[in-house]
């Protein structure tokens, strides 16, 4: 059995290294936190998302979306969200702060975009219609069209002349952490901050 992480530092560092794990390990519970973001009506949305990138030295985290998606019209608006991570096995909660930059373009974009097409989710950046979008068959079970849709959606074709990508980038710049561990022996929570570490009641 692992004796117990007691040092600020050695948890930070562990909190790091599960989130960077988590980015390329797609079976990792923190590859799917919940992002909560401000809605114009003064509600709060909130949707599951993929963590893609992780950098430690620089506090980033990053997701991919569409440019259409409501999170992004949302982010534009309070580009403010919180992330949620639950690990079992760790039986530890991350709640995360973020401040939020869209990347719509630009050549980090470029790339990333020249790999993901490459995969079979690359059809959701292609669609000619916004996630979201009501559907005409709006009610009862999948029609012939959309099997057809989704075998085409799962296809990457070579890239045609003017092709039209929604493929975004979300950078979330870390803010603060709120860790929580949940133990038999006892439950501990802190405050995580860039610069400081402050324990809290659990």
């Amino acid at each position: 059995m692992k004796a117990p992480l007691e040092s600020p530092d050695d948890i930070r560092q562990h909190i790091w290294r599960e989130l960077s794990r988590a980015s390329h390990d797609r079976h990792h519970a923190w590859r799917t936190p919940v992002l909560a973001t401000a809605m114009d009506d003064g509600g709060v949305n909130a949707r599951t998302v993929v963590l893609r990138g992780v950098d430690a030295a620089l506090g980033t985290l990053v997701f991919y979306t569409d440019a259409r998606s409501g999170k992004v019209a949302e982010l534009a608006h309070q580009p403010i969200g919180m992330l949620v991570f639950w690990c079992g096995r760790l039986h530890w909660q991350l709640r995360v702060r973020v401040q939020v930059t869209v990347h719509t373009s630009g050549p980090e974009v470029d790339a990333l975009w020249q790999r993901v097409r490459q995969s079979a989710s690359a059809g959701d950046y292609l669609a000619p219609v916004a996630p979201g979008t009501p559907r005409v068959e709006a009610t009862g079970s999948p029609t012939q069209a959309d099997a057809v849709d989704a075998a085409q959606a799962s296809v990457c074709l070579p890239e045609p002349l003017g092709e039209v990508t929604h493929f975004t980038v979300l950078t979330a710049q870390v803010t603060e952490m709120d860790w929580l561990e949940l133990g038999r022996a006892g439950h501990r929570r802190a405050r995580v901050q860039p610069d400081a570490w402050t324990w809290l009641t659990p």
